[in-house]
């Protein structure tokens, strides 16, 4: 069974239900509340009659016969008050012919003048008990006696009986139409709420067929609506990453090729006699064979790092002492191009606890990047800084957060820059700004500062870029201090 049939079914169940409930209780009880009804109009009718009948007679002498004439439409002339051998000119008017017998009298002493039988018999004293659980009746304050009524239900007129089937079949017939209502509601929610998913699981049956790239339409901003942004960022990534892992085998396929065929050319150009193996030929080889090799070894470097298995041996480490023997190592370099290169760090530097091979081969690449890309007379500055970071207020305890030290190296250059649209992919594997540059040219095989971000990552640290086209570029490395 379908989604939207399940969903339409529950609410159908649900609108069936809640009708039925509804339709049940009123049914149960709309006897009961036209019977309360039809005893309380009677009793305001007896109540009234009682009335009119005492303030024309002055007394409560004579009404039993008086209303038994009335319960069979003979409505005698009430007796004058002054004369009772004339008659009065003021008469009630007629009661409903519905009148029923639902009610007795008793006066101020309890006796009953107007009988109710089986129970409340003529000339009866009723009970004290009896007459409080009754209705007094008052004249301008003064009380006159009780109405006394029976407990049990009255039996129903056929005018009443056909007003209490009418009500029981509008409400069979509300109870369809609700249930009919609810149906349509249902299938309609149920419809908008299976169509998202119906995207998503053919955008996903796409995906497994290899078409990465699919996007589902967001209408709503509901949980629906998240997942299927969700899924659109997902097939994004998938995509893009899917796109760097064929960049990547094709630079990986490019950066192979070229070395082995230099060496494919040397060797069967020997084979033929047409070229001698002299050692500056067999060095051009074994050349060749040591880029293979470290090729080989970043990617074996970076598969480590991606399985978190990459191994450090952490001790501490100053960071100034470390940075000149650094420097040092790239004097040479940076005076043969006419580049200045200097370094300045916190007098108060704290050291690190840090691998410093693998911290070496971070700031390296950063450094010979710098070289790579800085113009002659221009200047590569070695910056090391102290900070600080405060850690977030403790909402249980109220407590201020501690400051953690940590330090920031810059490796700063005024070179070209990076261009905006290439800074983001920067630490991209075999991403390169300059389409231009390849390994042949003296250039990385785009793997250096992949690796770079690797590493600083396995000290628990980040590394970023900061660059303008034209006003050269700020490579920072962040670690934390000891």
């Amino acid at each position: 069974m379908t989604l939207t049939r399940k969903l339409s079914l529950a609410f159908l169940l649900i609108a069936i239900t809640a009708a039925a409930i509804v339709a049940l209780s009123i049914r149960l009880t709309n006897a009961t509340r036209l019977n309360q009804l039809v005893i309380e109009q009677q009793r305001a009718d007896f109540a009234a009659l009682v009335t009119d009948y005492y303030q024309q007679t002055g007394s409560l002498s004579g009404l039993d016969p008086f209303l038994r004439q009335i319960n069979n439409n003979n409505q005698p002339p009430l007796p004058n008050q002054n004369n009772s051998n004339q008659p009065n000119p003021f008469n009630p008017q007629p009661l409903p012919s519905d009148r029923r017998n639902l009610f007795g009298f008793a006066d101020t002493n309890g006796i009953v003048i107007v009988p109710l039988m089986p129970q409340f018999i003529p000339a009866q004293r009723v009970p004290n008990e009896i007459l409080a659980r009754n209705e007094p009746l008052e004249i301008d304050g003064v009380f006159i006696g009780t109405i006394l009524s029976l407990p049990a239900p009255i039996d129903l007129t056929p005018q009443e009986k056909a007003y209490l089937d009418r009500t029981n079949q509008a409400l069979t017939y509300a109870a369809l139409g609700a249930a009919a209502l609810a149906l349509i509601a249902g299938i309609l929610l149920a419809r908008s709420l299976t169509h998202p998913l119906r995207a998503l699981t053919s955008a996903t049956e796409k995906m497994a067929r290899g078409e990465l790239d699919q996007q589902v339409e967001v209408k709503s901003k509901d949980e629906i609506g998240e997942l299927a942004d969700s899924f659109n960022r997902m097939s994004r990534e998938v995509a893009r990453a899917n796109q760097l892992r064929r960049q990547m085998t094709a630079d990986i396929a490019h950066d192979l090729r070229t070395p082995l065929t230099v060496i494919a050319g040397y060797i069967e150009s020997m084979r033929d006699g047409d070229l001698a193996p002299t050692p500056e030929r067999l060095d051009s080889i074994y050349a060749e064979i040591e880029r293979l090799q470290r090729l080989v070894a970043d990617l074996r470097l970076l598969a480590v790092a991606d399985a978190g298995e990459l191994r450090l041996n952490l001790a501490p480490l100053n960071l100034e002492h470390f940075l000149q023997r650094l420097a040092a190592s790239f004097k040479l370099s940076a005076e043969q191009k006419g580049i200045t290169l200097a370094i300045q760090a916190d007098a108060t530097l704290p050291d690190i606890q840090a691998d410093e091979s693998r911290l070496d081969r971070v700031l390296s690449n950063l450094v010979s990047n710098a070289i790579r890309h800085t113009p002659s007379g221009g200047k590569i500055s070695i910056l090391a800084t102290r900070a600080f970071k405060s850690t977030q207020v403790d909402t249980y305890t109220s407590k201020q957060g501690r400051n953690t030290q940590y330090v920031v190296i810059t490796v700063a250059d005024s070179g070209e820059g990076i261009p905006a649209s290439d800074l983001p992919h920067i630490f991209d594997r075999f991403y390169r700004a300059d389409k231009s540059r390849t390994d042949a040219d003296g250039a990385s095989s785009g793997l250096g500062l992949a690796i770079a971000k690797a590493l600083v990552e396995a000290h628990g640290g980040r590394i970023w870029a900061e660059s303008e086209a034209g006003r050269g570029t700020r490579m920072r490395v962040e670690l934390g201090a000891r």
